[in-house]
């Protein structure tokens, strides 16, 4: 069985040889400190790693949704304790080097009103430089139609891109204090998604959809599930409408925090997968397995604390999530990317376990020495 037909056989509850193997990745500081407890230095990004201990693989399509032009980058002030940036998104945040913080302190965003937005959106033309080359995407059609791979693209996102580009406390006053203005953008969005993706959608065969949002604290989403309910599930559910006229009924929204409230509008909505479920924050997928049945499916889930705190913690954590990745819809992975403070030699033991609860037996995990 190839990872593509494990893929859609674990997100239809159909039977598989064996897991969907895949992982979140590091943050650049876990690598750092793994280069001193043995592993090789030269994997220091996510697809080096992904490629070093032999996860399953996913084939992006090739599609732009990025500003197009980027704002040109530009250092304003520049002094022993600071340095102020505009970033290529339009951001100026003072950005510390003295060690007092790694938090930017955010100066001004692109978004502030319509007027910035009519010119901002001149950046969001669907019709500008989003595709590769023809013959680049005509190569790409034929690698996505053999592809062994699960073949993925980008629905974009209806929330998180806008609190960047107007800021936390801004955009979430603006549902208030400028109803019609996001009414505007959050339709321009869903409208620019559908363009630049129909091309796509057309001609290459695809297996799932990924949404990026974080649009949630620790306890509780950052917008109330009536805002939710009124600006965004109408265009989720175009989108998703959509999808599903290309054949592709499998949609995965990335959101850090405790969506538990937002879950049965995302379902509704038409999205299903639910990533990257953080423990901590209350995401349990046991939990919402219990509450929504097979009308959600999951991705994560796997509390990093229990990476920190070893192998009886990690063993029971695998345990806990069995009997639901067992039962199908769900691939188990770390909840989110893994800190630097878990140890080499807990996440090798994390791997191993892994492989030998969920039975992954052609997995050959590499042999680092940690000693």
């Amino acid at each position: 069985m190839t990872p593509r037909e494990r893929w859609q056989n674990i997100f239809h509850f159909r039977p598989v040889d064996r897991i969907f193997n895949m992982e979140f990745g590091w943050w650049t500081d876990t690598l750092i400190r793994w280069h001193n407890e043995g592993l090789p230095k030269e994997i220091n990004t996510i697809e080096k790693g992904d490629k070093f201990f032999g996860f399953d693989k996913t084939l992006v399509v090739p599609v732009k949704l990025r500003l197009d032009p980027v704002f040109d980058t530009e250092t304003i002030e520049k002094t022993e304790k600071y340095v102020i940036i505009r970033d290529s998104s339009g951001v100026i945040a003072k950005h510390f080097n003295d060690g007092t913080s790694t938090i930017p302190h955010y100066i001004k965003f692109p978004v502030q009103n319509r007027i910035d937005w009519i010119e901002f959106r001149k950046r969001l033309n669907p019709d500008s430089n989003r595709y590769p080359t023809e013959h680049q995407w005509q190569e790409f059609k034929q690698k996505a139609e053999h592809s062994e791979f699960p073949v993925i693209i980008s629905g974009g996102s209806l929330f998180g891109w806008i609190r960047n580009w107007m800021g936390f406390e801004h955009c979430l006053m603006a549902f208030y204090d400028q109803p019609d203005l996001m009414e505007e953008i959050v339709e321009y969005i869903c409208e620019f998604v559908l363009k630049v993706d129909e091309k796509a959608l057309n001609e290459v065969r695809i297996d799932a959809v990924s949404m990026w949002e974080d649009m949630a604290f620790k306890t509780q989403p950052m917008i109330s599930p009536a805002l939710f309910k009124k600006y965004l599930v109408p265009r989720y559910r175009s989108l998703s409408e959509r999808f599903k006229k290309a054949g592709i009924d499998l949609i995965f929204i990335d959101c850090d925090g405790n969506i538990n409230e937002l879950v049965e509008l995302w379902l509704d909505a038409g999205i299903n997968i639910m990533f990257p479920l953080e423990i901590n924050s209350g995401s349990d997928p046991v939990q919402l397995r219990k509450k929504f049945g097979k009308r959600v499916l999951l991705m994560g889930g796997v509390d990093k604390k229990a990476l920190i705190a070893g192998p009886s913690a990690i063993a029971r954590e695998l345990e806990k999530i069995k009997p639901v990745v067992e039962e199908g819809g769900y691939i188990p992975h770390v909840d989110h990317r893994v800190p630097p403070d878990v140890s080499l030699k807990n996440y090798l033991y994390y791997l191993e376990k892994k492989r030998e609860i969920f039975k992954i037996y052609d997995w050959i995990i590499p042999l680092v020495d940690t000693q």
